[in-house]
């Protein structure tokens, strides 16, 4: 059954307080709404029943054993949620909350089944976005928010790419223009010894060790036969609807191997799709439906630009796709992450 999606533009800076008040109610209620953070959009639902949070789950077409983020607009929330708060997440939240930081701890019984996908830990986030706080403030509760996609897609960054997948199956959307930074937040597991990566975001891990000291990565970030423990990790994600192929290794050798395998993608009459920088667009030839995510030094950019990249194949058909990798310093590793994913592990090294 269809629900006749509710459609609201809110101010990212100084947000309509009766806009989101009313989003507030939908979500005590048990509905969804879609909202922005500075990450990714997110499809919220009351992070404490289990009834709405099951919701989100079919709204999206998600696996129900694949974990939830719950969302709290004050750091001193955790208390609530968490059996112990460990030395390792207490530096995390004091150096990098609100921000786009997930941190995993050990669950207390109020946060359902539902939420966790079974395990005995919950990830939880306090996000930077003035929109998305507000919003949880005015709950009073905290926020089960997964990507606001269809399971499986490219996560969104605009209110205009959440309504293209989610409209009549949510209640509401809030639109609160572009996200900044475009990746999701990084997980971190503070539940292990050293702490673990489970997924990459918009704090490095370059920032990680320096706060930390030791910060371990989890293996299945890098194999696809594993099963990694971070939401929103478990199953193919990022997909454009062609199939992609990721080259990865040396930034000139992979432009040199990317515009190769066009070239003869081409000659066997395919329509081709190619995910680049602006530098390796200038080498292909004309015909190619060119998706350029920015420039092949700026990893903030590409990260911005990157869901945007990969859900333009909607428009713009083909048959094959092939993306460029990037150094994995920085953001690059989350965008790396991102485009291993996207590609289903079809990955060339060159």
């Amino acid at each position: 059954m269809s629900i006749q999606t509710q459609y609201f533009k809110v101010d990212k800076h100084q947000p309509d307080k009766a806009i989101l008040t009313q989003a507030a109610r939908i979500l005590v209620s048990g509905g969804l709404v879609a909202f922005p953070t500075e990450t990714v959009y997110g499809l919220g639902a009351n992070g404490l029943e289990a009834q709405a949070v099951a919701k989100i789950f079919q709204a999206k077409g998600r696996p129900s054993d694949n974990p939830l983020i719950l969302h709290i607009a004050e750091a001193n929330e955790v208390l609530q949620l968490v059996q112990t708060i460990p030395a390792n997440a207490w530096a995390l939240m004091e150096r990098y909350w609100p921000g786009p930081l997930t941190i995993v701890m050990e669950r207390k019984s109020v946060v359902p089944d539902q939420v966790t996908g079974g395990l005995n830990t919950v990830a939880i986030r306090l996000p930077d976005s003035v929109i998305a706080r507000e919003l949880i403030r005015l709950t009073g509760l905290p926020i089960a928010a997964p990507s606001a996609n269809l399971s499986g897609r490219p996560s969104p960054t605009t209110a205009q790419a959440v309504f293209a997948d989610l409209a009549g199956r949510v209640d509401a959307v809030l639109d609160g223009g572009p996200c900044d930074i475009g990746v999701e937040s990084t997980v971190v597991d503070c539940t292990t010894p050293v702490p673990t990566l489970l997924r990459p975001g918009g704090i490095t891990l370059e920032m990680l060790m320096e706060t930390l000291g030791e910060v371990e990565i989890d293996p299945a970030l890098e194999q696809a036969q594993l099963v990694p423990k971070a939401p929103g990790m478990k199953y193919t994600h990022y997909a454009p609807a062609a199939p992609m192929t990721l080259l990865q290794g040396d930034g000139a050798a992979v432009a040199a191997a990317l515009t190769e395998k066009v070239l003869q993608a081409v000659g066997q009459g395919k329509r081709i799709g190619a995910v680049v920088s602006a530098e390796t667009a200038a080498l292909l030839p004309p015909g190619v439906q060119l998706a350029i995510y920015g420039h092949r030094g700026d990893a903030g950019q590409i990260a911005v630009n990157l869901y945007n990249a990969l859900l333009s194949f909607d428009q713009n058909k083909v048959d094959v796709i092939y993306a460029e990798g990037i150094s994995e310093s920085g953001l690059g590793l989350a965008v790396m992450n991102r485009l291993r994913k996207a590609a289903g592990y079809r990955i060339l090294h060159v």
